[in-house]
């Protein structure tokens, strides 16, 4: 399919079959195939510049936040004392941003399979990819299953920030990933992964639950609302060493001027608890 027409973009996949996501765009600003995926970047007219691999949405300028601040402080505040994090993927830099806020956190390692993905994210957004200067990161490029492997019994929280099930990224929603990161925790230790939208794949969000499930005595299934993904809205699956962990339960409240202070701009400890409180339809096909 044609990705374009009258200079609008149009987002398509047999992910979500029968339905389109169209904008307007002002100028292309990078086009390149890399040895890993298609790799473009959009200006747009609404939604600002937008990241598209593999003719799907990753983040736009307008709405990024959202997600980025989800996946990140959903783990690190569930989380007594997450002092290590590893990021599997996120080559735009904007969770190691996130991340590199939280007052408990001392060592960032990330590893991303694509440098192209980080060197087009450094020059066509920087709003994001000012998270790869913190002092606390390590930056590695290479494949995350990979630098598991070699990895045990290191890290508090590991975040798994992918594109969809398709192309470098199917690996990282197998149990087998799971099983990898929880060898990779240390005690009482949890993971956090993208999960899809309930709306266009419950299926798939059913069996990454699952595998989460098989391998960690805890595990739950957050939402969160960002507009320019599917449907308007992403899951997180979210995984514990700690059987008694109580996910909805920020271990950390935060007040107004902790919010303005980390430069919060859709979580709190609020939308921490709403997050977990899933649609009654949804509750009965993930128990």
């Amino acid at each position: 399919m044609d990705l374009f027409k009258k200079n609008w973009f149009t987002e398509s996949s047999d992910m979500w079959p029968g339905g389109t996501f169209s904008f307007e765009v002002k100028e292309v600003l990078h086009s390149e195939k890399s040895e890993f995926q298609d790799i473009l970047v959009l200006d747009t007219t609404t939604f600002g510049r937008v990241l598209v691999l593999d003719g799907i949405v990753q983040c736009s300028q307008k709405d990024e936040f959202s997600y980025q601040e989800m996946i990140s402080f959903l783990p690190l505040f569930c989380h007594k004392n997450p002092e290590k994090v590893l990021i599997v993927g996120g080559g735009d830099g904007g969770v190691a941003r996130e991340v590199a806020k939280h007052p408990q956190v001392k060592h960032i390692v990330q590893v991303e399979i694509d440098a192209k993905v980080i060197e087009v994210s450094k020059k066509y957004l920087p709003f994001m990819a000012v998270g790869f200067e913190s002092e606390k990161l390590k930056l590695h490029v290479g494949d995350g299953f990979e630098f598991m492997k070699n990895h045990s019994n290191e890290f508090d929280v590991i975040i798994t920030d992918s594109s969809d099930p398709v192309g470098p990224a199917v690996n990282l929603f197998q149990e087998n990933y799971f099983a990898l990161m929880k060898s990779a925790l240390r005690p009482g230790g949890i993971v956090c992964s993208q999960a899809g939208t309930i709306w266009n794949d419950l299926d798939m969000v059913t069996s990454t639950l699952k595998f989460c499930r098989n391998q960690f005595p805890a595990a739950a299934y957050a939402i969160a609302s960002v507009p320019t993904y599917p449907s308007g809205q992403i899951g997180f699956v979210i995984g514990s060493l700690d059987k008694d962990i109580k996910f909805d339960t920020p271990q950390m409240k935060l007040s107004s001027e902790d919010e303005k202070k980390m430069n919060l701009r859709y979580y709190n400890s609020d939308i921490h608890k709403a997050a977990f409180v899933l649609p009654t339809f949804v509750k009965s096909h993930l128990a």
